[in-house]
């Protein structure tokens, strides 16, 4: 999503640094108009100097490892990344008087609550990813308070499309499908893959976050952006096969892992504050995807080497020293 929100303030005429530490993505994603600058949020002197160097007018907060399953497994690693590192950008926006600050937090906020989940919700995050981002958009508002930071936070969820890292094994499950199809191997569906989520394909979902500080009624907000449609994960896979000439790819189910079994939102506040907002349908998005994704290959699936707890850690998820051992 960074990557094209970039894109999206850069045809709209302004100057664009993106910092990025490149764990996710890869550095051709960054328009040439941008400047990059490889780093991490986690570093707050290197933050700091970005901040004084470059007077920012707006901040856009795309940065974090969005693995909502692996966060259980990974407390320290996804506290440090999500919650740290976006208080360190916090504390520089207040610091240099950044006139917004505009936050992609995520629709694992609301938990297994009554679907659609809707903004007035009460938020109820079951894992340790949703946990850390509803914690960031709590410090925007305590900073609102206490120092006149304007913010806006949008709520994505199952973004997929063109530029994303389909590599990673533990998140973005249409990369993972279409990649497994690349390099000859079966999908991997946790449980009976009738768990439902409404993919969001990305140049839906970035005009609104790109165009927050500059529209009426945007500041001080929650908004969920995405797809209105829900769908199972079987039925994913099958539009990602029939999408990538392979309607017979093979499909293991695996054990059900501790995951929201249903997730989608509610999309009327942002037609509200930015107008419609486009829908792609999924089979349109997954092609599109599909076709960029063949033009630059599979990807190697690596693992996280990290984990900090194993017990209950799927056994798809074990390396395979550990799960020979086991």
């Amino acid at each position: 999503m960074g990557a094209h929100v970039a894109r999206e303030l850069l045809d709209s005429g302004h100057e664009v640094v993106a910092l990025d530490d490149l764990s996710g993505g890869f550095a051709d994603n960054v328009d040439p108009r941008a400047r990059l600058v490889e780093g991490s949020i986690v570093d707050h002197e290197l933050v700091d100097a970005l901040f004084a160097g470059e007077g920012f007018d707006h901040v856009f907060h795309l940065a974090a490892y969005a693995a909502e399953g692996l966060s259980h497994f990974i407390k320290r690693f996804n506290y440090t990344n999500n919650v740290i590192g976006s208080v360190n950008l916090i504390n520089a926006a207040v610091n240099h008087s950044v006139d917004c600050f505009v936050f992609t937090s995520s629709i694992a906020v609301y938990g297994s609550s009554q679907m659609p989940a809707r903004e007035d919700m009460r938020p109820e995050p079951e894992d340790s990813y949703g946990i850390a981002k509803l914690a960031v958009e709590r410090e925007l508002e305590i900073s609102h308070r206490m120092w006149g930071l304007d913010y806006a936070i949008f709520r994505p969820h199952n973004v997929y499309g063109e530029l994303q890292n389909i590599g990673d094994r533990y998140r973005n499950v249409v990369g993972i499908f279409i990649n497994e199809v690349l390099r000859g191997e079966p999908l991997s569906i946790f449980g009976d893959g009738e768990q439902t989520r409404a993919f969001s394909y990305v140049r839906d979902v970035v005009p609104a976050i790109a165009r927050a500080p500059f529209t009426d009624g945007a500041r001080g907000e929650v908004f969920n952006v995405g797809a209105d449609v829900p769908c199972t994960i079987n039925r994913l896979a099958r539009v990602v096969r029939e999408a990538m000439g392979a309607p017979d790819h093979p499909v293991v189910h695996h054990e059900p892992r501790s995951e929201v079994v249903h997730a989608f939102a509610d999309h009327s506040k942002p037609r509200r504050v930015f107008g419609e907002q486009p829908q792609t349908g999924l089979e349109d998005g997954v092609a599109r995807m599909v076709g960029w994704a063949r033009e630059h290959g599979a990807r190697d699936a690596r693992e996280f080497t990290g984990i900090e707890v194993t017990e209950r850690l799927p056994r798809s998820w074990l390396g395979e020293a550990a799960a020979r051992r086991d």
